[in-house]
Parts: structure tokens; C-alpha cells; sequence
């Protein structure tokens, strides 16, 4: 029986709320389950369901009744450890201009391969998690996947949105056909222009260290920095069996700086960001 994984990563937020929700199946050599992730500044659960309740077809995935697409999410999702209902809907999607793997999606046995389905789209609507109401009204979205056997042995993860744009970084040990290498993919939104970083267009990671990390390519630059972690355990696969746990923080503080032949674009701290940082501190 093949070993895989295959989930979705979509977030909601707004000035006040964040939510975030990892709808996914995955797959050992024994078993095949699916199951629903839900972070919130405050917490993080997992639903269990059974496998036969999963069903994807292009851009819509569903888990039994509960739905995600490119028209948006919707809720309806009773464990013993979690209650999630409501619906909320997207606005027009912002996807990439092509495939943030580059000429990687084409690579056989990477053990995860990364997609960027929209890198900011609007979102309205109610949904209530265990009691908790949350509800966005012309609020921000992004949405992501990823799909392998494993998450990388150490990475890094972060997203955040800002006035004029939103970004995301991933920095991961990869290993491919014997050898290991610092692979980088990046995307940054900058008032309706798309920047793009990535080992494949001769991105580099020449800083990892306590939390901050620095991207040079040519002659741009992006510098990122978890300033003040709130993380939350999450479940995340080893060769498709959900038994790692990572911890993410749905929203921290963190700090974002991005230069271009010398000029600095955007120079930002904020306590709404994403993050992910999985390597030694």
C-alpha cells in the first residue's frame, strides 16, 4: 500500500480573529485516515474522520459534509474533540503565476512538494468552533497544500498579510537522490506586483539562527523574524502517519523586510503573522 499524505492549509483573518484549518488524508503501509485541523490564537484540535469520508476533485476537497474550494468553506463537523459549523466565502483568488515548486514539481520521490492556490482573497462569514464564534467580514485568506510522505526533518514556514500585499516564505532540509541542501521557496505580493525567491531561480539561505532568516537572490533580499512565538501543537505526517507533532503560531509577532537593487520596499513589524520554526533555537 503506497505511503503518502495530502492536505490543504487555509487561513482566515481578520484585525481581531484568525482561524486556520488543515483538512487531510493520509496513508501508511497499514492504515488510511483523513482528519480536520483547526489553530485559533488560542488553541488547536483535531478532528478524526474515516478515510471512506474523503473525496477531492481538482480544486474542491471535501471530508463528509464538511467542504473547501475555491467558492470557500464550509463547516459541518462533529468529534468528541471537536464542533465546527458555519460557512464562509471567498472572494476572487490570487494565485501564483505559475507553480511555486518551479522546474521541483517535476522531480520524482521528493519526499513534500508545496502548492500556493491563492495568496490573498477576501472571506466572509461565521463559523463556530467549540462554543467560540468566529466572524469575518471582508477579512483576508490565503490558502496553500502539501503533499509527500513527510514534512521536511527541519524547516521554516511563515505567512503574513500587510497592507498593499501578503508574502510567504518555506526554507526545509531536503533530501533528494542521496544528498541533502537548504531548499528556499517565496512569494511576495507587493502592491499588485509578484516577487519570487526560490532555490531554482538561485535563492540562497544565508542566515538560520534564532529565529531570523535572510534570503538573498540577485539583488533582492528578504528578512524575516519571529520575534515573539505563540505556538500551538499541531499533527503533522512521517511517512504518511500523522505522528509528529510541530507547533505553529497562528498569529505572532514577527518582522519582514524586503529590499530590491538596494531599495527597501517594505520594512514591517506585526503581531498578525503566521509561523512555523522547526529547527533549533
Amino acid at each position: 500500500m503506497k505511503t503518502f499524505f495530502y492536505g490543504w492549509y487555509l487561513k482566515c483573518q481578520s484585525d481581531a480573529q484568525t482561524l486556520a484549518m488543515i483538512p487531510a488524508v493520509h496513508q501508511t503501509g497499514q492504515s488510511r485516515t483523513c482528519s480536520i485541523q483547526i489553530i485559533t490564537e488560542e488553541e488547536a484540535w483535531t478532528g478524526a474522520l474515516p478515510c471512506e469520508a474523503f473525496q477531492r476533485k481538482g480544486k474542491q476537497l471535501s471530508i463528509g459534509a464538511n467542504q473547501f474550494g475555491e467558492d470557500g468553506i464550509r463547516l459541518d463537523l462533529h468529534t468528541p474533540e471537536l464542533t465546527a459549523v458555519g460557512k464562509l466565502d471567498f472572494g476572487q483568488l490570487t494565485p501564483l503565476r505559475y507553480d511555486i515548486m518551479g522546474p521541483f514539481a517535476l522531480v520524482p520521490l521528493m519526499e513534500c512538494r508545496h502548492s500556493v492556490y491563492s495568496m490573498r482573497h477576501s472571506v466572509s462569514g461565521t463559523v463556530c468552533v467549540n462554543g467560540e464564534e468566529f466572524s469575518f467580514q471582508n477579512a483576508c485568506g490565503y490558502w496553500e497544500g502539501d503533499r509527500g510522505r513527510s514534512f521536511p526533518k527541519e524547516y521554516a514556514w511563515t505567512q503574513c498579510f500587510f497592507d498593499g500585499g501578503s508574502l510567504m516564505l518555506s526554507v526545509a532540509d531536503i533530501p533528494l537522490a542521496g544528498i541533502r541542501f537548504t531548499g528556499v521557496i517565496a512569494a511576495v505580493l507587493w502592491r499588485g506586483k509578484e516577487y519570487r525567491l526560490a532555490t531554482y531561480l538561485g535563492a540562497r539561505a544565508v542566515q538560520i539562527r534564532d529565529g531570523r532568516i535572510r534570503i538573498v537572490q540577485g539583488d533582492m533580499e528578504l528578512e524575516v523574524c519571529l520575534l515573539e512565538a505563540l505556538a500551538r501543537p499541531l499533527k503533522a505526517p512521517v511517512n504518511g502517519d500523522m505522528i509528529r507533532t510541530i507547533h505553529e503560531s497562528a498569529v505572532c509577532w514577527a518582522s519582514y523586510r524586503f529590499r530590491k537593487a538596494g531599495k527597501t520596499l517594505f520594512e514591517i513589524e506585526t503581531e498578525r503573522a503566521s509561523f512555523e520554526y522547526e529547527y533549533p533555537r
